[in-house]
């Protein structure tokens, strides 16, 4: 039998403001969109409601601002039995925004105004210690200072907590400092944004996650999209097939992968079917609209689950 994984969250919460369109104004022109939709997302709390939904015990580490959508955002984690006793209100800054654009093929343009999650601090962090201790695994990523992100990564590898590196968005970053995470999980854009190489095939991949090990990282898994996930070690590199879809919005995938990833990881599946999962998990995310509201409940998920592999 497995486990209930504890997850803790150290990172961002925002509000999603996602708005459809056909085309996009030139400088000075007003156009009317499709439709728009209000939602919650922020990387860090995306990645903690996908592994609440997917059966994890979650605390979420983070700062919102004094404001309507920071009252909202707690409410938002209270909702589905996130653990928010570390989510603190500020004032004097708002809380973080995503204003997003969406073509007709799904795919996404997106401006993050950070807000309060740039004073989440390593303080913050010392404060929560004994929530993270507790914690079968850590994530992280980049919409916070990356001062906390480098001290989260630290303490987990003192305490021996595994430790999950989203490098989103990238950024200019000191990588000795995140060597200690046992996973650094890039999508395609982040890997060359912070390698240097380009990713635009399955060949470039390998190269690129083979040029991260060098840097000193343990396993490093690069998603791809449509085209599965690849998983690079010292000793071997493997793709993880992809689960074809017909995607509506692809918003908060990454998310969904990493979130679920983490949960089945933690609970006690084994290394490849957790990442074959979280690549099925973030393919079903995208046939929704929205980030959040697009994630699977786990029963659902492994409907969908049975389904897939009963053919394989």
């Amino acid at each position: 039998m497995f486990k209930s994984p504890r997850i803790a969250v150290v990172g961002s919460a925002n509000t999603d403001l996602t708005t459809f369109s056909d085309v996009f104004p030139r400088p000075g022109e007003t156009i009317f969109g499709k439709s728009f939709d209000l939602g919650f997302g922020g990387k860090g709390a995306n990645q903690a409601v996908a592994a609440r939904l997917c059966g994890a015990e979650v605390a979420m580490i983070a700062k919102v601002g004094n404001d309507l959508f920071g009252e909202a955002t707690v409410k938002n984690f209270a909702s589905f039995g996130i653990d928010s006793t570390h989510v603190r209100i500020v004032d004097g800054v708002s809380s973080g925004v995503a204003p997003i654009f969406v073509e007709p093929n799904g795919q996404n343009r997106i401006i993050v105004v950070k807000g309060a999650n740039d004073i989440l601090m390593p303080a913050d962090v010392d404060a929560a210690a004994d929530t993270l201790r507790n914690s079968d695994t850590i994530i992280l990523q980049f919409e916070i200072p990356l001062e906390t992100v480098y001290y989260t990564v630290h303490f987990a590898r003192q305490h021996n907590i595994r430790c999950i590196v989203n490098p989103a968005p990238a950024a200019p970053v000191r990588l000795a400092e995140l060597a200690a995470a046992d996973y650094f999980v890039p999508n395609e854009t982040e890997a060359e944004a912070i390698s240097g190489l380009p990713v635009h095939s399955i060949d470039d991949a390998k190269k690129c996650a083979a040029a991260l090990l060098q840097k000193g990282f343990r396993k490093v898994i690069l998603t791809l999209g449509a085209r599965g996930s690849l998983l690079a070690t010292a000793q071997a590199t493997e793709v993880i097939a992809p689960f074809q879809v017909t995607p509506k919005d692809t918003t908060g995938a990454g998310d969904a992968f990493i979130g679920s990833f983490s949960a089945f990881l933690a609970e006690g599946l084994p290394e490849q079917e957790a990442l074959s999962r979280a690549n099925l998990y973030a393919a079903v995310s995208t046939l929704r609209v929205g980030t959040q509201k697009s994630f699977p409940k786990r029963s659902e998920f492994e409907d969908e689950w049975n389904r897939r592999t009963a053919k394989l």
